[in-house]
């Protein structure tokens, strides 16, 4: 199999959890902002390669959680960032699922906090936006993934050259990643899994 590009990580429904793992850290890792130390993403509540605690996890198809999204805090972003994006993707679904989109934050913040997903957005700061998510709501949408195996949840967070993501309104999660990427000047990501 042909490795992919870059730009076919963020096709909703084209890539599995082996090469996304292996290749968003690596590009990650190797976009350093000058005069500082690696664009890093953290979350107090997750531990990279953990378990998602049930806080984090969707209230709804038989799964019982709180559906919080989790607090991030981020470091060294390249210094021409113009915002960021966080984008929370399940590469273990059938075509992958997108499970948290949010657009143009500011590039002076850097940090969310606990619970700013929800549909309001009223812990999101000014100027910053949600989309739609595949489960067809905008806000977070927690893991729920059919019983079985645990899926990989990729919470990848970019920084932009734009202050704005141009997308059409109502646009599919797929197509709004694929704008996020475009405009990514630097990524890093939080890997953790959940499984019932």
């Amino acid at each position: 199999m042909r490795p992919r590009s870059k730009r076919e990580l963020i096709r909703p429904r084209a890539l599995g959890s082996a090469l996304l793992s292996l290749v968003v850290p690596a590009v990650a890792a190797a976009a350093l902002p000058a005069g500082g130390g690696h664009f890093i993403l953290r979350s107090p509540g997750l531990s990279a390669g953990g378990e998602v605690p049930p806080a984090y996890v969707y209230h709804r198809n038989g799964c019982r959680g709180r559906n919080l999204s989790p607090a991030l805090r981020w470091r060294h972003p390249p210094p021409a960032a113009r915002s960021f994006a966080v984008l929370v993707y399940d590469s273990d679904a059938p075509g992958g699922w997108w499970h948290w989109l949010v657009l143009d934050i500011p590039a002076e913040v850097r940090a969310l906090p606990t619970g700013a997903g929800e549909p309001g957005g009223r812990g999101l700061p000014a100027g910053a936006v949600q989309t739609r998510n595949d489960y067809g709501s905008v806000g977070y949408g927690g893991p729920c993934p059919p019983p079985g195996p645990a899926h990989h949840y990729h919470i990848l967070l970019y920084a932009l050259r734009t202050p704005r993501v141009a997308v059409p309104r109502g646009a599919p999660p797929g197509a709004i990643a694929a704008a996020v990427r475009a405009d990514a000047i630097a990524e890093t990501e939080i890997t953790v899994v959940y499984g019932r």
